[in-house]
């Protein structure tokens, strides 16, 4: 078995990551998605997102196993510091620490760009997130309930946080994904 490997994601990736995306879209509530983007609906979004921030994929034996990717909070400037960040893995990859090693490289690459404030937003129900970013150093923020309708039901959201700086003083400005990879 070969060692996983952490790496950028390219738009050449796109039809993989919907696979692994798909099955959360169309059997869970854990996206509140209804339909499956398309793979040139991902090319897009990979291409928008890795315009500022980090975009990453696990692979072992040429696979990708999951993917981990940040994105702006909010459109507001003043908001530059914080970024969503968000993980998804192939069932058959759930329980080997991937997540751990994803969002531990995406963490990383934030505080380089200056990002003070990761926050992951979370459906609700769903324990097993909720746990693994527990673990992972966040801590519940907030909740939002009744405000998503899925799979029959309707569903919340939480919001959790993890403080990645200081938030001492004016922060240093927010450089792109592509400053930092200089």
């Amino acid at each position: 078995m070969e060692k996983i490997m952490l790496r950028l994601v390219t738009v050449a990736d796109a039809a993989e990551l919907v696979s692994i995306y798909a099955p959360y879209v169309e059997q869970t509530a854990v996206t509140y998605e209804y339909e499956v983007p398309s793979v040139e609906e991902f090319q897009g979004r990979i291409a928008n997102t890795t315009k500022n921030y980090p975009y990453l994929a696990a692979v072992e034996n040429g696979v990708i196993l999951g993917y981990a990717y940040a994105s702006a909070f909010h459109p507001r400037a003043a908001f530059r510091w914080t970024a969503e960040v968000t993980v998804y893995l192939r069932k058959e990859a759930h329980g080997r620490g991937i997540g751990r090693m994803l969002y531990e490289a995406l963490e990383e690459k934030l505080k380089q760009q200056n990002v003070q404030t990761a926050i992951a937003l979370i459906a609700d129900p769903n324990p097993e997130s909720v746990a693994f970013h527990e673990k992972m150093g966040y801590r519940v923020a907030g909740r939002l309930t009744n405000c998503a309708y899925k799979l029959g039901q309707w569903r919340g959201m939480y919001y959790m946080e993890k403080f990645l700086g200081e938030h001492a003083g004016e922060p240093t400005p927010f450089c792109s994904c592509s400053e930092i990879e200089k």
